[in-house]
């Protein structure tokens, strides 16, 4: 039976941070990615989509894309989000030999690259029922908002988006065009984060602090938009520091693709200015007072395990994380119990600890303001997802705006 309007089934991301996946009409996937917790977790159901689009190069939003390629879709994205997808997929892989299962092979990593369309932000993709169109995000290079028409029943996703400048990126305006349904990210309902240049300044402070008092830094790090961002500031607060992990390769992508940051000579200019962590170099790092700026942003992995075994225990040395830690990572266990896990072993952290919001999402005032935009232009239905707390903004959106909000379940379907 042929759909009348748009069928969105919730495959992840609801009412949780992770996974998102949102299948339109059983024909159009947006995102499709992984719940970075241990294990990880992976989105509901069995799609079957001819065409995928992917927002941005986030594990929780493209990770699981590759396991979908027998159905050989067409994939959606831009330059930089087709490339980041790639190096995700070949991490994904890497730690898969290690033990545990992976959810792709090489081959279907191969063939997602074959399978991706590149799309500039405002070009169209069409085809005979429906019309996808790519908005800038802001919220890491090469990140989009996804515009569908199907015949005239309209939808805009949000994926992650920043409506605020930072060093590394412009944010996303908001002039989106008018859309029956909005599908929005509800990260920081409830919550504004803290001016940057006095966060920047706090930040710069504490660093400086530690290595005044002979201490060690460790700045873990998401590889995309975060090392790029942190790299930036430390250079402008004039801090030489190592960078260690994927956000080298991030960086050199990034690089090559420069109309996608803020400003490339700079961006060149900071990442020239760190010393680029290889091989046994590692082993020295610590030695002496140093910044070292290191994936995995949550600790789940990655060249951070091996600083954090050497330091946890010096009360001198300092472990700053830089962004959300989502329940099930090793980064929320380090702040909810001041421990840690490496190896199976569980490691009491005597080093400090401490947390800055540098985010690459809306706050709360720039997600109100997005609603009340689209709700201007005539948007019906909006509904929250990639939140903790999606069914508080969906009630502040019907008391407030006054249109039909909704905070899916896992599963649930609806018909817009």
């Amino acid at each position: 039976m042929e759909v009348i309007g748009i069928q969105i089934k919730f495959l992840g991301a609801t009412r949780e941070v992770g996974r998102s996946a949102f299948l339109l009409n059983e024909r159009v996937l947006l995102d499709y990615g992984i719940k970075p917790s241990d294990p990880p977790e992976y989105p509901q159901g069995s799609p079957r989509p001819e065409t995928i689009v992917v927002s941005h190069g986030h594990l929780d939003h493209c990770g699981v894309v590759p396991n979908l390629m027998d159905l050989e879709p067409v994939v959606l994205s831009t330059l930089p989000t087709k490339h980041l997808t790639r190096l995700l997929a070949e991490d994904t892989l890497e730690i898969a030999e290690r033990g545990s299962i992976p959810p792709f092979d090489p081959n279907d990593m191969q063939m997602l690259m074959r399978r991706t369309r590149e799309l500039d932000y405002n070009e169209d993709y069409s085809t005979d029922d429906y019309t996808i169109t790519l908005l800038d995000a802001g919220h890491i290079p090469g990140s989009a908002l996804t515009y569908v028409d199907f015949d005239g029943d309209t939808l805009l996703y949000t994926g992650d988006i920043k409506n605020s400048d930072t060093r590394l990126l412009k944010g996303s305006k908001i002039h989106y065009p008018a859309a029956k349904s909005l599908l929005l990210e509800s990260t920081y309902f409830g919550k504004e984060h803290q001016d940057r240049k006095a966060l920047e300044e706090q930040f710069i402070e504490s660093i400086r602090y530690t290595l005044d008092t002979g201490g060690n830094v460790v700045i873990p790090c998401f590889a995309i938009g975060r090392t790029q961002e942190i790299l930036l500031i430390l250079k402008e607060y004039g801090i030489r520091c190592f960078v260690d992990g994927m956000g080298t390769e991030v960086t050199e992508i990034l690089l090559k693709n420069p109309k996608f940051v803020r400003d490339s000579g700079r961006l060149k200019s900071a990442y020239g200015s760190a010393t680029t962590v290889k091989g046994p170099m590692r082993r020295s790092v610590l030695d002496e007072p140093s910044v070292v700026v290191t994936t995995a942003g949550m600790l789940n992995g990655g060249p951070v395990l091996y600083y954090l075994q050497n330091m946890y225990d010096n009360p001198k040395n300092k472990v700053i994380l830089t962004g959300f830690q989502v329940d099930g990572t090793n980064g929320r266990m380090a702040l909810d119990t001041g421990t840690l896990e490496v190896d199976g072993e569980i490691l009491p952290l005597r080093c400090k600890l401490e947390q800055y919001s540098f985010s690459a999402h809306s706050g709360d005032a720039e997600l109100k303001a997005i609603v009340k935009h689209m709700c201007d232009q005539g948007t019906e239905n909006v509904f929250c997802v990639h939140g903790d707390h999606t069914w508080d903004f969906a009630e502040w959106i019907k008391k407030e705006i006054g249109v039909n909000a909704f905070a899916p379940r896992l599963g649930e379907e609806y018909i817009v």
